[in-house]
């Protein structure tokens, strides 16, 4: 029943970083959320009741599409079933469902969230939320599969949220980008109505990504030979409130 503990042994790791970095960005707190990764029919996934700040590599417990222990010897997630229902249907890829404060009190309010900022197009545009129901249960798992069609994220009424993307790395990425637009809307709407981006200006932006390549490094071209060398710009000292959003 349970394998060599080698199996993805890597993928645990990265499972166990995962958590450590965002229990320290405050979107998981003591042992509310879950994480996992999809690596061929196998899935690395966090176990049930640990504390997701301080997760140990042997924390992760890896288990089939079916749901059964193949490595590890702790049970996995109660929402084991909302992680395999993704993964099934998305194939190799990495979920993270969190309770973060400002996505979980944006999913107390609205029904979507709004498309306010063009970032949230890496997410898919507009955030649905997945109506509510009783956590671990497969009415929850199905609603947020729902949501999640077509998207990178999506809210869970009164519960959190969850993110899936092709790697780890940029589920975690898509969790922090929603935390941080959930932020940018309470306070918008804290002043007034914020403006939504429509599917004009929506698509306008899309293709402006990809004709800049829009999130990529890019070597710049050399300067002319005999240019003169511009001189150094002076230091500018960074506001109080400036360094803290660094």
């Amino acid at each position: 029943m349970t394998a060599s503990s080698s199996a993805l042994s890597e993928e645990r790791s990265a499972v166990a970083d995962a958590c450590r970095r965002l229990g320290a960005e405050g979107l998981l707190i003591g042992t509310a959320g879950n994480v996992s990764v999809r690596s061929g029919d196998l899935v690395a996934v966090t176990a049930t009741g640990a504390v997701l700040a301080e997760l140990a590599r042997d924390q992760v417990t890896v288990v089939d599409l079916d749901g059964a222990l193949v490595a590890g010897t702790l049970r996995a997630t109660s929402e084991l079933d909302l992680h395999l229902g993704v993964h099934r249907r998305r194939g190799p890829g990495a979920l993270v469902h969190t309770h973060a404060p400002m996505a979980t009190a944006v999913a107390c309010v609205l029904d979507e969230l709004p498309c306010i900022h063009y970032q949230l197009i890496a997410l898919g545009g507009t955030v649905r939320v997945a109506p509510y129901a009783t956590f671990g249960t497969p009415e929850l798992a199905e609603s947020v599969l729902a949501a999640l069609d077509g998207r990178g994220a999506a809210l869970m009424a009164n519960h959190g949220a969850v993110t899936h993307a092709e790697t780890l790395d940029r589920a975690v990425e898509h969790a922090l980008l929603l935390e941080w637009a959930c932020g940018l809307y309470q306070r918008a709407a804290a002043m007034g109505r914020p403006r939504v981006l429509d599917e004009r200006q929506q698509q306008a932006v899309i293709e402006a990504a990809i004709a800049r390549e829009y999130g990529t490094t890019h070597a710049a071209a050399p300067a002319p030979a005999g240019s003169p060398v511009p001189p150094a710009a002076p230091a500018v000292p960074v506001h109080p409130v400036q360094e803290e959003h660094r």
